[in-house]
């Protein structure tokens, strides 16, 4: 704007003058209002300015102190699993030592058991022994008793019957076919006697050797 220079304001009415006022006025009203938009504008600049560095500034504190509470969380997380890790593996030695316990008690307890049961099995087996060949001998014994008591008495039947034989042959050829009939009949239980003697004998070797 301008300025109006007072020797000019004298060749002009009061109307006039008072347009020019008025024209004044609203020209540095504009310009006034103007340079305050500018000041504003700058004042409002600085301070987004401003409020942006400090927001910096408490972003880069929150960042480090999530940084940092991120760190301390990671150590002690770290700490948490090397603690259980360790815990793990003081518990899987200790059922390792106790398992390898266990099995040498058991290793121990099943040697002992079968031991034992070796023990048992060869007395119980000497004393089957002892006994099967006590019966064994007391069966042949037997055996021998009753063979030679059979052979005493078949050579007396023989002995009887030989002499009867002779007797009845002196005594008389007409009787011949009588005696001859009763010796055929002596002969047949002589047999038959035989017989049941070889049958008892086979059941008793039998027996014996069961």
């Amino acid at each position: 704007m301008e300025p109006v220079d007072q020797p000019n304001l004298q060749g002009h009415s009061k109307e006039e003058l008072f347009a020019l006022f008025r024209e004044f006025l609203e020209e540095y009203y504009k310009q006034r209002e103007k340079e305050l938009y500018e000041v504003s504008l700058i004042e409002r600049i600085i301070r987004v300015e401003e409020e942006l560095k400090n927001l910096r500034k408490e972003m880069e504190y929150l960042r480090k102190e999530m940084d940092y509470r991120f760190e301390a969380l990671l150590r002690e997380m770290n700490a948490r699993f090397e603690a259980l890790l360790a815990e793990q593996r003081a518990l899987r030695e200790e059922m390792n030592t106790r398992f390898e316990a266990v099995t040498k008690e058991m290793n121990a307890r099943f040697e002992t058991i079968t031991k034992e049961m070796n023990s048992r099995f060869e007395v119980i087996t000497r004393e089957m022994s002892t006994r099967f060949e006590a019966i064994t001998k007391e069966m042949n014994a037997r055996f021998e008793v009753i063979t030679k008591e059979m052979n005493t008495r078949f050579e007396a039947v023989t002995k009887e019957m030989n002499a009867r034989f002779e007797v009845q042959k002196r005594e008389s050829d007409a009787r011949f076919e009588a005696l001859e009939k009763r010796l055929n009949f002596l002969q047949w239980t002589m047999m038959s006697g035989f017989t049941i003697l070889s049958f008892l004998i086979t059941i008793l070797s039998f027996l014996f050797k069961g």
